[in-house]
């Protein structure tokens, strides 16, 4: 739960709540007034953190280094969490065994990153009726990377979008 939508003492609206004092022991159920007394005497807040219980759960704690502690641990989850971009390479129906082979090491080393890689061919004009050239240089693409050893895991397989024919890999299971 975020911390900015938690009330503390005089905020909370509900008439009895469920109390857990500052060393996590039950207090009982009581009313407000009571609760926020008790935490007074403590020198310390009253803290709704489960508003959808019934009835809602308030802790008696510092809230400054509650909502420290809170934000401490989302910067710590969201630095240990992976983002994955989407690369994507282009190429023609009519490409080159050499070019073909040069893109292939690009999306190696995208995989090897750790990004998702969408490979396209692009048609034009009249390479538009052999569609079937596309998908032979894809199916070479993939051939490539089996050779090569690189690890994917195939998310779509070859589909027209318009005038372009994709597929989309991911990186694979490595062994460690």
């Amino acid at each position: 739960m975020a911390t900015k939508e938690l009330r503390i003492n005089r905020q909370i609206r509900a008439e009895e709540v469920r109390v857990i004092d500052a060393e996590g022991n039950q207090r009982g159920v009581m009313s407000v007034p009571q609760a926020i007394a008790l935490a007074e005497e403590a020198d310390l807040d009253l803290v709704e953190v489960s508003p959808n219980a019934s009835p809602p759960v308030c802790k008696i704690i510092d809230y400054g280094k509650y909502r420290y502690e809170q934000e401490k641990r989302q910067r710590e989850a969201k630095k240990n969490q992976t983002v994955i971009k989407l690369k994507e390479i282009r190429m023609q129906p009519k490409i080159e065994r050499h070019d073909m082979e040069f893109k292939t090491k690009a999306i190696a080393e995208f995989l090897a990153d750790g990004n998702k890689v969408k490979i396209s061919v692009r048609f034009r004009g009249r390479e538009l009726a052999h569609t079937n050239l596309g998908k032979v240089v894809l199916d070479n693409i993939l051939e490539i990377l089996t050779e090569m050893g690189v690890s994917y895991n195939l998310d779509r397989p070859a589909m027209m979008e318009g005038r372009m024919m994709s597929l989309f890999i991911s990186p694979g299971k490595t062994k460690k």
